[in-house]
């Protein structure tokens, strides 16, 4: 599994739902459950590596994404996803959290 192509898809797909909650949040008055929307994109992203792990058939507990590298922590693929990807998530959070405060 190339590691920068399933960045790029996860970051599409995280954008896709990250508009959809911005398009959600027309419909939500309420101040804290406008805030709870940060925490429903945390669970779409942790789902969509879920998801497309699966369909990559990548096993998030095993460590072959890492084996070319000689780190003695030997960290899981799962690890080691989250830590090519977190960017993405905390760049869209924070553009979710500015549509909230914003509307």
């Amino acid at each position: 599994m190339d590691i920068e192509g399933f960045r790029a898809e996860l970051e599409t797909r995280l954008h896709i739902e990250k508009e959809y909650l911005v398009q959600e949040l027309s419909s939500i008055e309420n101040d804290r459950e406008r805030l709870e929307v940060l925490s429903k994109f945390n669970g779409k992203y942790k789902a969509l590596i879920k998801r497309m792990s699966d369909e990559e058939g990548i096993d998030l507990e095993a460590s072959d994404l890492n084996k070319n590298n000689n780190d003695p922590e030997n960290l899981s693929n799962g690890q080691v996803i989250l830590g090519k990807t977190m960017s993405i998530y905390d760049r869209l959070a924070d553009e979710l959290y500015e549509e909230i405060i914003r509307q």
